[in-house]
């Protein structure tokens, strides 16, 4: 590949030749429109136009995936042919900036007339152009070191119920979660600045709690306060968690955009916690929108430190695989030559995740380099949230010592009580 250009991966659907439709994709995108223009010369060209490096054609389908106002015009329709396309887009056309990165790879892409299905695959992005935009923060080692965590997941529960709580009854259970053990919590994504919890009043109310437990026990705990806001009140929102002593701000990345995120990330070294909520919305159509390792590509070079990745056996709609890929992908290095910079992030696990569901995860990362998040895992435990974090550790034990959990549970109560109750 080369390190002068992008590489995006597409799906494509079209009425038409593939390889047709893919040159109007690269056109469109770089340095032509739908016919050649004055000035658009041959040296211009050479620099700055798109390549199609690969066209292949997978079965085609009957019926569109998504209706075309331009082919009923035009009286063209089916059978509509598929292919995987691959295009490399120069990096000087882009630059150093990251909106603009998106809207070549994406952008109008999903509105050309030709096109049934669209879907955003993936990004190859060399080490190159990788170093133009901020690393992580944290990242794993980062975080791992800040909590004193190294030969184990990490840990971690959302603030629960939701939404509803007042900053000192937040504050009351954070104490709670941090007494029985917990290495994370983080605010929920629908609990930023309410009107019962402001973010002004409950950040110092929960970090009193933190600082008061970290000199008690010399443990910290890291709590993700979500600062989602428009730029500037992130940016004072994150100044304010780092001067009541801590460690990490979470925010809802397609809210937020891109700019927002390297706004956040210019202003402050804390972690930040890039929370994925509506991503479904760009994901879940298999002919439209955005894969995760395409998305994961955009918001990494934003410099997040971890990176929502739902959950195996959750609530959620993922499929295991999915869930795997998408862990898998962020402990690897963003750039496809990158191998001696660690801008690895942490995928962040949660939706329905309690002690069952461990050994699943760590079969699926295949690494103890995951954020384990588990709600109800550990606040609705039968025993309580220290007997809910126990579980957890014992699910761990069950894992290093090769024996599957009932077993194990025979020996280890508050793992059995979570069989016994969520298992079913």
């Amino acid at each position: 590949m080369n390190n002068e250009n992008i590489e995006a991966s597409y799906i494509v659907e079209t009425p038409m030749d593939p390889a047709r439709v893919a040159a109007a994709m690269a056109g469109e995108q770089s340095s032509g429109t739908f016919v050649r223009v004055a000035g658009e010369t041959d040296e211009l060209r050479s620099r700055a136009a798109a390549e199609v490096l690969e066209v292949t054609e997978l079965d085609p389908v009957e019926e569109p995936s998504l209706e075309s106002a331009y082919l009923e015009r035009k009286a063209v329709f089916g059978p509509y042919r598929r292919a995987r396309v691959r295009i490399a887009f120069p990096v000087a056309n882009i630059g150093s900036n990251l909106p603009t990165l998106a809207a070549t790879v994406a952008g109008n892409l999903y509105d050309i007339g030709e096109i049934t299905g669209l879907k955003l695959l993936s990004l190859r992005i060399p080490q190159a152009y990788r170093s133009r935009y901020q690393m992580p923060s944290m990242g794993i080692a980062g975080t791992r070191a800040r909590l004193g965590v190294m030969d184990r997941p990490l840990f971690g529960t959302i603030i629960k119920p939701n939404v509803g709580l007042r900053s000192d009854e937040i504050a009351d259970l954070v104490e709670t979660l941090c007494e029985a053990g917990v290495d994370f919590i983080k605010d929920d994504e629908v609990c930023a600045n309410p009107d019962h919890a402001p973010i002004a009043e409950r950040v110092p109310a929960v970090m009193a709690r933190i600082r008061a437990y970290r000199d008690r026990s010399g443990r910290d705990v890291m709590m993700a306060f979500n600062i989602t806001d428009e730029t500037d009140a992130m940016r004072r929102h994150a100044d304010l968690v780092r001067a009541e002593g801590g460690s990490c701000v979470m925010a809802s990345l397609n809210w937020c955009g891109l700019s927002g995120m390297e706004t956040v990330r210019d202003h402050t070294d804390l972690a930040i916690h890039g929370h994925r909520n509506g991503f479904g919305a760009m994901s879940r159509h298999p002919l439209l929108g955005m894969a995760f390792d395409a998305y994961q590509a955009l918001y990494r070079l934003a410099g997040v430190d971890h990176m929502h990745v739902h959950g195996i056996g959750g609530k959620f709609v993922d499929a295991a695989d999915e869930v795997e890929a998408a862990a898998r992908r962020c402990i690897a290095p963003l750039a496809f030559d990158g191998a001696g910079s660690d801008d690895r992030v942490m995928p962040a696990f949660s939706s329905g995740q309690w002690a069952g569901t461990l050994p699943r995860t760590y079969q699926a990362v295949a690494s103890s380099d995951f954020l384990f998040m588990a709600g109800g895992g550990i606040l609705a435990h039968p025993g309580g949230p220290a007997a809910g974090i126990r579980s957890l550790r014992q699910s761990w034990d069950a894992i290093g010592a090769g024996q599957p959990l009932p077993a194990w549970a025979r020996k280890a109560p508050e793992l059995g009580a979570a069989l016994d109750f969520f298992g079913k």
